[in-house]
Formats: C-alpha cells, structure tokens, sequence
C-alpha cells in the first residue's frame, strides 16, 4: 500500500536521529532547478511570492542560498525526523522501531513544494515552499503544472493496480496527484470532531488525526479498507452514516 502526507513549515534539525540510515530524494534534480530560480529572488520578492514576514523571508533567502549538493548527514536530514508539524507529532516517529521505519520508507510518501515527494528517509535541507506557491519555472506557470505529471507517474510504477493507496494530505497538496491517472483508486479518510454539538473538521485535530492514522497504519499492518476502517487512535472510529462514499471514509470523535 502507499500513503501520502503534506510536509510541515516547522522543522527540526537538532534532535539526535534514532537511525544511521537515509536515501536521496528521487526528483532531486528537478529540486536543484527549482532552487536555482529562488536562488533568483531577492527578499520581497520572496516576501511577496510566498506572503510572508520579513523575518522569513530572511531565513528563507538565507535557506535557498545555502542549498548545496552532493546532499549528505552532515547537510541535510531524513525528512520523517525532519518535518515538525501537528501531522508529524500524530505519526510520533522518533518511537518507531527499526522494522516499522522500513514499513514506512517503502510505503509512506511526504509531498513537498521543492522536492515533489519524499521517502521518510530521503535526505533533505532546510526550505519553504508550499504546493500552492505560484512559482513559474521553464515551461511551468506554478509548482502543479511542474509537478503533478513527475509524481502522479512516479507513484503509478511504485503502485500496484487496485493496491489500497491512502490520501492523508491536505488538498493543497493531494491535488498535485492527478487522480485520473493513477492505477488505482485513492482513498482519503476525514476526521470531524464534535464541536456545540454538530460535527466538524477542526484542521488542528484533523492534521494530528492524519498523523495518527499513518502509525496506526505501521503498527497494525494495514494493507486492506477494511483494516482501514479499524483506526481507533485518539479516541476516532469509523462512522458509515457519515460516509458518503468509499473515497471518503469519515472518522468521528
């Protein structure tokens, strides 16, 4: 099966890596081209493109400036002990044991602005470029022109026809995956809180929630809906009259 998550803004190059092990991003060249056009962008422009503060869009200049291959554990960081947002802290992947970070390497993919996905162990440095960054590259007017066909097919020769491929992404990033294409059907769970008693997607809760699913996926081997359907972290279960359809499957708390 194959997982896909968002990356997060918040990083953390300082904790000490539970593993010696990483791979290098698959698209990093693309990554390389990307970085040569921020490279091209002074702070406001970058402050501008991205709507940040000026404080990061020092950082940031600071960041695509100091981008430099060969990428190696001196420079850079496997992305799952990397990223460092509510999704990140759901997924608690500093307690995972050897055998389950392989789990995750050969089945979770993070989607990334600059480089398209990442394995968890995939080396990466320091940057901020969100998907929906309107970024215009050679032959690309945004990161979705560029990207959606490079992952879409990449993610179809690493899939198998009908295989259970899990959507855990924002839609910002999900959407570029073209749906269309791919080989099998994509299956993306919602999670709804109670809340003055309706129910409703709080984004806070429902990232940590996406989280959890990814490790409950790993602890319990999920390779089928139906085992899907069993996710019970964080106090969450399956709801059918809040499902719709098969491609949204609602989870409540």
């Amino acid at each position: 099966m194959k997982i896909i998550i968002s990356p997060a803004k918040s990083l953390d190059f300082q904790k000490e890596l539970p593993t010696n092990e990483f791979s290098m991003p698959l698209f990093l060249d693309d990554s390389i081209s990307i970085n040569k056009t921020l490279k091209l962008k002074s702070t406001l422009q970058l402050k501008s493109l991205m709507s940040i503060s000026d404080k990061l869009a020092d950082l940031n200049w600071q960041r695509n400036n100091d981008f430099k291959t060969p990428f190696d554990v001196k420079n850079a960081r496997p992305a799952i002990f990397t990223f460092d947002g509510d999704v990140y802290t759901g997924l608690d992947a500093f307690t995972l044991n050897e055998n389950k970070i392989n789990k995750a390497q050969e089945s979770l993919r993070i989607l990334s602005g600059l480089y398209g996905f990442l394995r968890p162990l995939d080396l990466m440095q320091p940057y901020r470029l969100e998907m929906g960054t309107k970024l215009e590259l050679k032959n690309s007017s945004n990161l979705y022109e560029f990207w959606k066909e490079k992952i879409t097919e990449k993610l179809n020769n690493e899939l198998i026809e009908n295989e259970l491929f899990v959507n855990l992404a924002s839609k910002e990033y999900s959407s570029a995956i073209d749906p269309k294409k791919l080989i099998t059907k994509m299956v993306s769970p919602i999670f709804k809180d109670f809340k003055n008693g309706n129910l409703k997607i709080i984004s806070i809760y429902a990232k940590k929630a996406r989280g959890m699913m990814v490790r409950y996926i790993l602890d319990n081997e999920v390779n089928n809906e139906q085992d899907l359907k069993g996710f019970n972290y964080g106090g969450y279960s399956f709801n059918i009259e809040e499902t719709q359809t098969s491609k949204e499957l609602v989870f409540i708390r």
